[in-house]
């Protein structure tokens, strides 16, 4: 039988963060249960209801008539950027507020895996519905979600694809779909990518439809030789092909681990191509218990799930806390629909920086001030003597270490600064 701490562990790497509620729970029902709760297809998400995506309209640039002015193309990157900055509002909120927790934080990871920044797209619509692909395949057969996604509007222009004609191809998607998303450096060669980019010729993106569409008339109909098979690729054929290497079942696996895990390498040859598969048997494998403290937080996992264990709801912060928020994120260089660049942000001990730390402990202090009455209450509740215990139980740590004992309790008469200094401790930033 595992032990609650091995159930708190699963929840910490399979959530944003669990709150005291749902590992109080997940005890009750058992690891086993737990975990076939996690991976169960996702029915209705009420908490994901709740939490409707925002109704952008049409892209603002759509409606500059020909010839428009530099005040109405200024008022009009004005009206993108607010669009954007709600996309990425909601998002935070949704993470905090879904039930279907490891359906939110797959989102996530695809969202750093398949990284794609509006910066270039220049449209929280296109980033929007990249947004919900990525919800809608992630926890599958890892094939569709590749269809998908060389088809993905968003995509196409982060990676030059509407510049790709048989005429003239253009080998960026191409190359980043086999390095970085399918297969990683070395499994494949330039004649690869070179005959890849023709397979994807012919798609174009329409920012006022907000969709992809297919122009036979620009598209290399002819043979093509890639990973040594020969045949009249198109993007579906070249995506099934990517998606049915065995390679790319080890590649998507590791990278799996590595986010939900560690750094410790994943199981070699012989991984199921569902994703969902590919979870259950890490969770379940011995390793997986081993790797306990050994992963860093990114900036938006910590941030979302201190929201969520001290009762916090973005949509309900103030002006001006809702800034705090998104400052804070900038200052530790993590902003949704942002990755630096197409290959993700960084992993494990990039995101312990100086600069950053200061980011963390200015937003861990207004967290601890707008943290809800509940968590607020089940604190102050507890005697001092016994503060830091319940400190742990409400988010969720093992234990304290002596050095961090020694540092938090003499905050123990004061619940906020305690909360706050506990949420930049070793032991939270590092789960």
């Amino acid at each position: 039988m595992a032990s609650p701490d091995a159930i708190a562990h699963l929840l910490r790497r399979a959530t944003f963060g669990p709150t005291a509620e749902e590992v109080e729970a997940a005890v009750r029902a058992g690891f086993e249960s737990t975990l076939d709760r996690l991976l169960a297809q996702p029915g209705t998400d009420a908490g994901a209801t709740a939490t409707p995506a925002p109704q952008l309209g049409p892209d603002p640039y759509s409606a500059l008539a020909k010839g428009a002015g530099r005040e109405q193309r200024q008022q009009a990157n004005r009206q993108r950027t607010e669009q954007v900055q709600q996309v990425q509002r909601w998002w935070l909120d949704r993470m905090v507020a879904a039930d279907h927790q490891l359906t939110e934080k797959l989102t996530f990871f695809w969202h750093g895996h398949w990284a794609t920044s509006v910066q270039k797209v220049k449209s929280a619509q296109l980033m929007l519905g990249q947004l919900d692909t990525l919800r809608r395949y992630g926890r599958g057969e890892f094939a569709p979600l590749v269809a998908a996604m060389v088809r993905d509007p968003a995509m196409i222009l982060w990676l030059d694809g509407e510049k790709n004609t048989r005429k003239a191809p253009n080998e960026n998607l191409a190359r980043e779909l086999m390095e970085l998303f399918t297969l990683g450096i070395g499994h494949y060669t330039e004649d690869d990518v070179k005959a890849g980019a023709k397979a994807l010729t012919g798609w174009t993106v329409s920012r006022e439809s907000g969709t992809a569409r297919f122009e036979p008339k620009r598209h290399d109909a002819g043979p093509k030789t890639i990973l040594g098979r020969t045949d009249t690729f198109d993007a579906d054929a070249y995506a099934r092909l990517l998606a049915g290497q065995p390679r790319a079942a080890e590649f998507v696996a590791g990278r799996l681990w590595s986010r939900f895990a560690g750094s410790a390498p994943a199981s070699g040859g012989g991984m199921p191509t569902d994703v969902s598969a590919m979870l259950r048997a890490m969770f379940t494998d011995a390793a997986f218990a081993q790797t306990r403290g050994q992963l860093v937080k990114q900036p938006v996992e910590w941030a979302v799930g201190a929201m969520r264990q001290l009762h916090i709801r973005p949509s309900t912060l103030s002006e001006q806390q809702r800034k705090q928020l998104q400052s804070g994120l900038s200052g530790m260089d993590q902003v949704p629909l942002r990755p630096p660049s197409v290959g993700g942000w960084p992993a494990g001990a990039a995101w312990l920086t100086t600069s950053s730390l200061q980011a963390r402990m200015r937003l861990a202090g207004m967290f601890a001030g707008a943290a809800g009455p509940v968590a607020v209450q089940r604190l102050g509740a507890a005697p001092e003597s016994g503060r830091l215990d319940a400190l742990a139980r409400l988010l969720v740590v093992d234990a304290w270490t002596d050095r961090t004992r020694a540092a938090l309790t003499p905050l123990a008469a004061d619940p906020v600064r305690l909360v706050a200094a506990a949420l930049v401790s070793p032991e939270y930033t590092v789960s």
